[in-house]
């Protein structure tokens, strides 16, 4: 809780990371989709909640499962490696000139802010959202669906943090139970 002026700003530190989290992924989701399925991809829009994200990308066809576990694995590896998320303000035109992806449909200003992750980037867009600090904090990542949603569209559903954790723990409790009316050892 803050005052300023005579108005009390209040958030909920948790629900704010939580979405820093969703949010700093979906870089690092774009990044690893360019890296596994080619320089084609591009990004169509995105939904970033506490409790989820989802992104829309151009491709033709279903991701296979090893690119979905390869796509999973580099998101993961750039959450372990804790790689500093740094944003600066730049020239719209200097920005795209410096590499950084910005989304084509959208309208920007003259001046625009940067998000990097790593140093040197791995990835560089133009964004203005709440983001971690570093890598490291989101904890988890697990790319829960991905789907059809339109002739060239796609969609990857995830999760983050607590939400990963908790989605890991529901299926392996699952696991549990499918073992256990088998009757089969772990």
């Amino acid at each position: 809780v803050g005052r300023a002026d005579g108005v009390v700003v209040a958030f909920r530190v948790e629900r704010r990371l939580d979405i820093a989290r969703n949010h700093t992924a979906t870089h690092l989701l774009q990044r690893a989709l360019l890296q596994v399925l080619g320089d084609h991809v591009q990004q169509r829009g995105s939904l970033v909640t506490p409790d989820k994200l989802r992104f829309d990308f151009s491709h033709l066809t279903a991701m296979t499962a090893q690119e979905v576990e390869s796509v999973e694995q580099a998101v993961n590896g750039y959450i372990r490696d804790c790689l500093p998320v740094s944003s600066v303000e730049l020239p719209y035109a200097e920005a795209v000139a410096s590499g950084a992806i910005a989304i084509f449909d959208e309208k920007y200003g003259d001046t625009v802010r940067v998000l990097r992750v790593g140093n040197p980037p791995v990835s560089q867009e133009l964004c203005g959202g709440t983001h971690v600090h570093n890598t490291g904090q989101i904890g988890l990542f697990a790319l829960v669906s991905e789907s059809s949603v339109g002739s060239g569209l796609r969609r990857i559903e995830a999760v983050t943090g607590r939400e990963a954790e908790k989605y890991f723990k529901h299926n392996l409790r699952k696991l549990k139970q499918v073992e256990n009316l088998l009757d089969a050892d772990s």
